[in-house]
């Protein structure tokens, strides 16, 4: 466990967009039983959790499912509905994995699930302000009850420190660019405002993006606000012990970063003897997913099993 330790992620509830990313390699990597206990450890909208409980309903398992914002443990709660003998929710960090496991009493886990990123119903509120093509707050955090927004890390960050933050969290080659534009922008309040100013910070010379050109910086803003990557560490620190011997750890990223900390994680306790991994590559959407959910792009699955 010292190797995983040692490395540094407005509308109706039941109407809520959601479609799970790469379910169906999800349900095989974790080899779900009916008799089985899994933890989905970023429950989001609940749509991995349906399915696996689908599963357990045939059987005496039950799941754990946590996450960190509160809106998305409201509609997981009413999406779930009638599987309440079966399902735990609870609000929390994934990085407390461990406590959270001892709260729910339940034994060690057959199977965990790690979905990393943002959620369809966080994007599609504007009022959240994860996304720049919706007018809204510069808020970006997952649970907010706590912690610093981006408003505040925008509107109050160094210059440089904020040039180093989008280059290290957002791999913005633009980045002391777009933080001399930011600075000399202030104060901004909007997701929109902060849009043009790294939009018209771009050099002309650099061409048409395949993604705008704000995309980096919102992401680098947002790992910064909830410390997603030291939350991910922690994590992957700790899941194994909650973990049954041959129960499954399913990590599903979004960016290079979080798959890079994944993989050198798994690799170390592959090392130490503690893992087997079963995804010699790493496993990304078919065609067909991509079509049906062009946000699943650039999504990636590790899986190993606990020896």
């Amino acid at each position: 466990m010292d190797a995983f330790a040692s490395l540094s992620t407005g509308f109706g509830l039941r109407d809520a967009p959601h479609e799970p990313v790469l379910l169906k390699e999800v349900l095989e990597f974790l080899n779900v039983r009916s008799d089985g206990i899994y933890i989905d450890a970023t429950l989001g909208a609940g749509g991995h959790t349906m399915e696996i409980l689908k599963v357990l309903e045939k059987g005496t398992g039950k799941l754990l499912g946590i996450d960190r914002d509160r809106a998305a443990i409201a509609l997981a709660r009413e999406r779930l509905s009638g599987h309440e003998e079966k399902l735990i929710v609870t609000a929390g960090n994934f990085a407390d994995i461990d406590a959270l496991h001892a709260e729910s009493g339940l034994p060690p886990a057959d199977g965990v699930l790690a979905d990393l990123g943002v959620s369809s119903m966080q994007l599609e509120d504007g009022a959240r302000g994860f996304s720049f093509g919706l007018p809204g707050p510069l808020d970006m955090r997952m649970d907010t009850a706590t912690g610093i927004t981006a408003e505040e890390i925008v509107n109050r960050t160094a210059e440089r420190e904020l040039a180093d933050v989008i280059f290290k969290l957002g791999e913005e080659r633009h980045s002391r660019r777009m933080a001399r534009a930011i600075v000399k922008a202030r104060p901004i309040r909007t997701t929109t405002e902060l849009a043009q100013v790294v939009t018209r910070a771009i050099p002309s010379r650099a061409g048409l993006h395949q993604i705008h050109p704000a995309t980096r910086t919102f992401m680098a803003l947002r790992l910064a606000v909830n410390r997603e990557l030291e939350s991910l560490d922690v994590f992957l620190s700790k899941v194994l012990d909650v973990m049954a011997r041959g129960g499954r750890l399913v990590v599903v990223s979004f960016h290079s970063l979080e798959d890079r900390i994944v993989k050198r994680a798994f690799i170390a306790a592959r090392h130490e003897g503690t893992v087997r991994i079963l995804t010699k590559h790493v496993v990304r959407p078919g065609e067909e997913e991509l079509r049906r959910n062009p946000r699943s792009r650039s999504a990636k699955l590790r899986c190993v099993e606990k020896v």
